[in-house]
């Protein structure tokens, strides 16, 4: 047996290889696009399978007319239908990974990946049916029937909102972890009070337990704000087919593809109110992209902080100290590197640079199409697969692992002079500077030079100095 089957399109004939799922068009785009050797994510391949098996099962029980009965003129015999939905289901359930080979950077609106998809399904559920792949005159076709009443100007910009929606219970539980594991934190590390820094400079004092619910405070508010963006991508625009008027489409057929959607997916989904602006638009991706993005500058900053509090340790900051994963130099023995936190950084980094890509490719569209959309596609299911793997390390090498160094932590606070803003509202500003000035030069502490100036008496200056106390607010008298 051959190696290779010929098949033919309308720029004539190409070999494909015998084994291979895939069809022509498929392999015009393997020829076409070698630009970075990545493959489709696997949310991008569930997301398109389920709207092919979707669309199998809505098409199966519609009519070409009004009129009709359902049972007397299908739009698709129920057969054909049966073997796509069935060939769709092991897509979606992971069997043909391996079928999906064309790059993301390729033809514009995501043709490629959309025959890719059709043409994948259509041979299984050929073989399904009795057919081999190299048969000749096999009764379902790519076009004709997987990809009926469906554009890639419809399924691609679907999919995209199905593939993030997908993995959203991933994002939140790997958010959800980060959150409780800085709570967590924010609890064992209550009672340890530590001078404040803002500027990077010496600052009224705070808990360390409040630094890190600040934290967790965060992580809970980006996650929140994923979960607003993500409303907007359950309208669908499934049905607008070329343009958004729903060509080749049975009247029902948006609405139905909506409802069977909801019911392969769990996915309370809805209907698009205007299909036209469902197809030109990728704000919906644009916004969810932003969120992630937003997210993604506070774990920048938040891992930064973890990289400055565990600096040192002889020579810096060395209020905590972070789990020593692996040796940190191929030159110095004995040195720990925050390598959880410098990872953080990159794939959040990545996140950023991701939502740039996003945020190009969304205004990129013209009148009724988004040609940018595979990369579009590409960028969010990479954003997302890097925040869940990144965020889910992270708490558990980082942030479970933590220890505080209290004597560090507060010791640096003795020695704070910035400690005279509580005497303020005693004293006035004027005395606390000079307060502050004498105590920095003379390496005293604040309690000694008031006490030497006589400007409060010993009872005062423990009341108004009591570092706790100053870090749950209000004025100090």
């Amino acid at each position: 047996m051959s190696g290779y089957r010929i098949e033919r399109d309308s720029l004539g004939e190409i070999e494909i290889p015998a084994a291979a799922y895939w069809g022509v068009q498929t392999q015009r785009a393997i020829h076409n696009f070698p630009i970075s050797g990545l493959k489709p994510y696997p949310a991008f391949v569930w997301s398109m399978a389920i709207i092919k098996r979707a669309a199998a099962e809505v098409n199966a029980g519609l009519t070409l007319f009004k009129d009709v009965q359902v049972e007397d003129d299908p739009v698709i015999g129920a057969e054909i239908a049966s073997a796509i939905m069935l060939a769709a289901d092991e897509v979606i359930n992971g069997r043909f990974a391996d079928q999906f080979v064309v790059d993301p950077i390729q033809a514009g609106a995501g043709t490629s990946h959309n025959m890719n998809t059709n043409e994948v399904i259509a041979n299984r559920a050929n073989e399904i049916l009795g057919f081999d792949l190299n048969a000749q005159d096999k009764p379902v076709h790519p076009n004709d029937h997987v990809n009926m009443a469906q554009s890639t100007n419809d399924t691609i910009p679907t999919a995209i909102r199905l593939g993030c929606l997908w993995r959203m219970d991933e994002l939140n539980t790997a958010l959800d972890k980060l959150m409780a594991a800085l709570y967590a934190k924010s609890l064992e590390f209550d009672d340890i009070v530590k001078s404040g820094r803002t500027h990077l400079q010496d600052a009224v004092p705070i808990r360390l337990g409040q630094e890190f619910c600040a934290y967790a405070c965060a992580v809970e508010r980006g996650a929140q704000k994923i979960c607003l963006a993500a409303e907007g991508l359950k309208r669908l625009g499934i049905g607008g087919t070329a343009t958004g008027t729903g060509l080749n489409a049975h009247p029902q057929y948006h609405g139905n593809m909506v409802q069977v959607l909801s019911r392969l997916t769990g996915i309370d989904l809805e209907e698009s109110d205007n299909l036209f602006e469902s197809m030109q638009s990728m704000a919906d991706p644009v916004f969810f992209s932003a969120a992630l993005r937003t997210l993604a500058q506070d774990l920048v900053r938040i891992a930064n902080d973890l990289r400055l509090l565990s600096s040192g340790p002889s020579t810096g900051l060395d209020e905590i100290r972070l789990l020593a994963v692996q040796p940190g130099s191929s030159i110095m023995p004995g040195k720990v590197n925050p390598v959880m936190a410098e990872m953080l950084n990159m794939a959040m980094f990545q996140v950023i640079g991701n939502d740039t890509t996003v945020l190009l490719a969304g205004q990129a569209g013209q009148l009724e199409l988004n040609v940018m959309m595979p990369i579009i596609a590409h960028n969010l299911f990479q954003s997302m697969d890097i925040i869940i793997n990144a965020v889910t390390i992270f708490a558990e090498k980082c942030i479970t692992g933590i220890q505080a160094n209290r004597e560090k932590a507060e010791g640096w606070l003795a020695k704070n002079a910035i400690l005279v803003t509580a005497l303020n509202p005693v004293i006035g500003y004027a005395k606390g500077a000079e307060v502050a000035k004498e105590a920095m030069a003379s390496g005293r502490t604040v309690r000694q030079v008031v006490l030497e100036k006589g400007y409060l008496s010993p009872e005062e200056a423990d009341k108004l100095l009591d570092v706790r106390a100053l870090t749950e607010g209000g004025i100090q008298r």
